[in-house]
């Protein structure tokens, strides 16, 4: 039987996984951009031709405080390449650099040390401006939103005349995409905020791709505008982190236009779902933690048929990525257990927890990572440090004839199923 040799994000590296040809049913990938774009233009083009906005330069004068938010290191958003043109454009507005200050927009992640914040936003701007983390514990209240969330928001960000927010823009499992708003609201957030918010991610209708009636996507917004952004920077990456499209302008019309893009391009129709889904969270730095690669993990649920399997490469270099999370996981007897306390008692970490375990009810986890840890002991995900292994234990469970999906950027790939999409029209 001829094998398919398929290459796998994993780290820095990447894994070779042999794979029945019998039984490969294809390899799902989001609509790629080749690595001929230049990202520099790319990006002066959306600077230069805003959406529902008029250039940046035009917005600022002398004197005001402008504060720009920008991801952190979690988020495969290319700081270092947004922030100069960005920066160059409040000084044609007339903007000194002691006037900006670069917020890392960290929701409750760990703030980065200074090496890594150079890193991430470069040696230019790092020596040009300010860069300062976000601190959940500073911040002030501005009000409540209808669905009765706190907002309150980085001081700094609150007491700046002009505020833009960069981002990249992708499938988020219950605010429907990442981008726009939601550079400040979580990222610029108190713990309050951000648990107000992310509570309602139980509910049906905040799935990944919806944002119309979508109540974590609606209440951010809504809190946002209580503070107001003047302009964004979104851009859209491929499986290389390249930049291939930026959009630029208005905090809502200019991110709506992303999303489209981003629907057009990351999502892949399916005719049926497979026996086995095999998921890798795409390298760094989607698998930095296991935190952050459980977004994979939902896409691919997708893609897989109830009763099967699913094997999940995530490095984790980092670890667990949030202690709540792995106190869940490490405490549950069941995965019911989980999912019966999340409807009790909700969590930040928590909810990660809860995903998991309802991905577990569907279909058997087998995890692949550098985890050393047996805090899945009772939710029944099977952890093996070797992916070849984990794959022949999936088709050996499933049968030899078992179908086979193979996802290798699970973040950035949204599979529908013919069948669901009729449902839901």
């Amino acid at each position: 039987m001829n094998d398919v040799i398929v290459k796998l994000p994993y780290g820095d590296n990447e894994i070779e996984l042999r794979v029945p040809n019998d039984n490969l049913r294809g390899i799902l990938r989001a609509s790629d951009t080749q690595s001929d774009v230049d990202e520099v233009e790319v990006v002066l083009q959306a600077l230069q031709n805003p959406i529902g906005s008029l250039v940046l330069h035009s917005l600022v004068r002398p004197g005001q405080k402008v504060v720009i938010v920008t991801s952190d290191l979690t988020r495969p958003c290319p700081a270092s390449l947004l922030l100069p043109p960005v920066v160059d454009e409040l000084n044609a507005g007339g903007v000194s650099d002691e006037d900006i200050t670069v917020v890392i927009a960290l929701g409750l992640h760990r703030p980065l040390a200074r090496s890594e914040i150079v890193q991430l936003v470069g040696a230019q701007v790092s020596s040009r401006v300010d860069v300062v983390n976000h601190d959940p514990a500073n911040t002030v209240h501005i009000g409540t939103t209808s669905f009765g969330t706190p907002v309150e928001l980085f001081r700094p960000l609150v007491e700046a005349d002009v505020r833009i927010c960069l981002g990249n823009v992708e499938f988020h499992w219950f605010a429907g995409y990442s981008g726009g708003a939601k550079a400040i609201l979580p990222g610029c957030a108190s713990e309050r905020t951000v648990t107000a918010n992310h509570a309602m991610m139980v509910r049906d209708e905040a799935r990944g791709g919806r944002l119309q009636g979508n109540p974590v996507r609606e209440d951010l917004e809504e809190g946002v505008e209580m503070v107001g952004v003047d302009f964004i920077l979104n851009v859209i990456v491929n499986s290389r982190h390249q930049v291939t499209a930026a959009i630029a302008g208005n905090v809502r019309s200019a991110h709506r236009q992303a999303c489209e893009l981003v629907g057009v391009r990351s999502t892949v129709g399916l005719p049926e779902r497979a026996d086995i889904v095999v998921v890798s969270a795409g390298g760094t730095p989607s698998d930095i933690n296991l935190y952050q690669a459980q977004k994979a993990l939902d896409n691919a649920v997708g893609a897989v048929r109830r009763g099967g399997a699913l094997v999940w490469l995530a490095q984790c270099r980092e670890g667990v990525g949030n202690s709540v999370f792995e106190q869940w996981m490490s405490a549950a007897g069941s995965s019911q257990e989980i999912i019966d306390r999340i409807q009790q008692e909700f969590a930040l970490g928590g909810h990660k927890a809860a995903a998991l375990a309802a991905t577990v009810q569907h279909a058997q986890v087998y995890l692949v990572s550098d985890l050393q840890t047996d805090m899945f002991a009772g939710l029944g995900v099977i952890q093996l440090a070797d992916a070849q292994q984990a794959f022949d234990r999936a088709l050996a469970g499933q049968g030899v004839g078992a179908s086979v999906l193979v996802m290798p950027q699970g973040g950035a790939t949204f599979p529908v199923v013919a069948a669901d999409a009729e449902l839901s029209r």
